[in-house]
């Protein structure tokens, strides 16, 4: 018992240490990983030696299927060059399991050790994250030892003896149990760096093993399926047309595993290394058949899997769930996708003109219903957010992230106060028929013109990070304050003069210039991250005296 237990752990161990691998490369190169596959797409053998360079990196097809899936949903790439990058991935995970499957233990400690110093002393820093990852390999390394340690035990014993024997010599069983242990890993290469130590071992036969091989294939595009089965139907193409592949390639391997297993002992020494040759020999078979098929292949899923006529356009588009695992990118979908919030809060801002010229209350509801479509970004984005690991964040990450949390936020505020704005037109103008008076009018677009100029500055503060607008932004904010006040007065001198328009208007005509001034706080707020970080208020004057003043310009006594 205490051998398989120990057996067992290090099993886990070996999931691990490739997962651990994975998230840490993903983290330093995620973003460059991206452009490397995104540049691929020209021709079909540049897509296959991307993918093939990728994922020997990350060490999971999976993890490159995500990531070729997410711009597939946007619409980015040709779903042919996205099915030539999944055939070098898969060669890029059998390159990997042959490099494992020398003699690298004496590499183990060194690996763990220096990782260790470099993630403990560097913490949240790309030689943090190069640690992680060294790690992570050290692990894998180790677990490889482990699993050979504690199978002599268990070969030696009588009772495993008997059971290996009654066991059924059927491949397809072993396929089928191959794919599940990968879907329950969440790995194929840790399932074959198994199923080698093991047949090395003596605990599995040699074509046991091999019908392992095909299974765990097989599980791979399983849990890519799965993985994105929540996604658009433009990205669920790319897993399902490669698991088509690896179906066929399995179907037509399956007589010639007799010939292949014996033509690989001729050649390779060791049974190890005879199952991770035939794994890449396998995967390299696949894609030398399947690249020029790659074309026929997009057609027919395309056909396949139609695109639904009536699509959500209040889907996020942007929140990408395979960017969570490298912090920068998914911070960087996050803020893609406020953007987009900002832009639907500026069709509302913008529409209040019409609303009042016209006394359209057809436009004003349509408005105001966009304010759901605001909050329901803003709470998908809060959550997206959310999902990202803080202590995986880098300081200037970290800032970045309060920076888009803190923008989603005063945008589902401004929506808020558009919304009840044009309650108010309904309320208090439109139904019933008053109008403003010539001069006042003038005030309010005078006022909405500066703070749709101003809301698009906002969104290049955000946007870029340039210190000079932050600047002109924060310094809008006390000018649009002033306005605020000059109309608020001569407003009242037009009652004085007994102006009957605005008698008639009054109250709604200074709630309108007080909402709007507070609108226009929720913008320029946008920049003092920015001068924070840069120390531009310190440049100003002090924080507390600049806003002191601010406040006072917004609230006069």
């Amino acid at each position: 018992m205490t051998a398989l237990l120990n057996l067992l752990a290090a099993i886990a161990l070996l999931v691990w240490g490739t997962q651990i691998v994975r998230t840490g490369v993903l983290r330093i190169f995620g973003e460059d990983l991206r452009h490397v596959l995104a540049q691929s797409m020209g021709s079909r053998v540049k897509a296959v030696l991307a993918g093939l360079a990728v994922t020997s990196l990350i060490q999971s097809s999976t993890a490159t299927c995500l990531i070729v899936s997410s711009f597939l949903g946007r619409n980015l790439v040709p779903l042919s060059a996205s099915l030539a990058v999944m055939l070098g991935a898969d060669m890029g995970t059998s390159l990997m399991a042959v490099v494992f499957s020398f003699d690298l233990s004496w590499l183990s400690p060194l690996l763990i050790f220096f990782g260790v110093v470099l993630f403990i002393t560097r913490d949240k820093t790309t030689a943090g994250h190069l640690g992680r990852v060294a790690i992570g390999l050290g692990l894998i390394l180790m677990s490889l030892q482990l699993i050979i340690l504690h199978t002599r035990p268990l070969i030696e014993s009588p009772a495993v003896r008997g059971l290996l024997a009654a066991l059924p010599n059927e491949v397809l069983l072993d396929i089928v149990v191959g794919a599940m242990l990968t879907v329950l890993s969440y790995s194929s290469l840790a399932i074959v760096l198994l199923t080698a130590t093991l047949a090395g071992s003596g605990i599995l036969p040699a074509t046991e093993a091999l019908g392992l091989v095909l299974g765990a294939n097989i599980g791979s595009g399983l849990l890519a399926v799965l993985s994105t089965a929540n996604s658009p139907v433009s990205a669920r193409r790319l897993p399902i047309g490669n698991l088509v592949f690896k179906l066929v390639g399995c179907l037509l391997m399956l007589p010639l595993l007799g010939p292949a297993q014996v033509e690989l002992q001729h050649w390779v020494p060791t049974v190890p290394q005879q199952v991770v040759v035939f794994h890449l020999a396998f995967n390299v078979t696949l894609a030398v058949l399947f690249i020029g098929l790659t074309g026929v292949m997009a057609r027919t899923l395309e056909r396949w899997i139609g695109t639904p006529k009536h699509q959500g356009t209040e889907r996020p588009e942007h929140l990408d769930a395979s960017a969570l695992a490298t912090p920068s990118l998914a911070i960087s979908c996050a803020a893609r996708e406020a953007l987009h919030q900002a832009d639907v809060v500026e069709t509302m801002l913008r529409g209040i003109l019409p609303v009042m010229r016209h006394n359209d209350l057809e436009l004003a509801e349509r408005l105001r219903k966009r304010d759901d479509e605001v909050d329901r970004l803003y709470t998908a984005i809060k959550l997206y957010l959310t999902q990202v690991s803080r202590e995986a964040l880098s300081e200037r990450e970290g800032r970045r992230w309060a920076d888009v949390m803190s923008f989603t936020i005063n945008m589902e505020q401004i929506g808020d106060i558009v919304e009840r704005v044009l309650q108010d037109l309904e309320d208090k103008k439109i139904r019933p028929n008053r109008r403003f008076s010539d001069a006042g009018m003038a005030e309010i677009c005078h006022l909405h013109e500066r703070l749709t100029s101003n809301l698009r500055l906002a969104m290049s503060v955000f946007l870029d990070g340039h210190l000079r607008d932050a600047r002109r932004l924060l310094e809008e904010k006390t000018r649009f304050g002033a306005l605020e006040r000059e109309y608020a007065a001569t407003h009242i001198a037009r009652l004085q003069d007994n102006t009957t328009q605005s008698i008639e208007t009054s109250s709604l005509h200074l709630d309108l210039i007080s909402d709007l001034k507070r609108i226009n706080s929720h913008i320029c707020s946008v920049a003092y991250p920015i001068l924070d970080s840069a120390g531009g208020l310190l440049q100003m004057g002090t924080r507390n005296s600049v806003r002191a003043a601010l406040e006072g310009a917004e609230n006069p006594s």
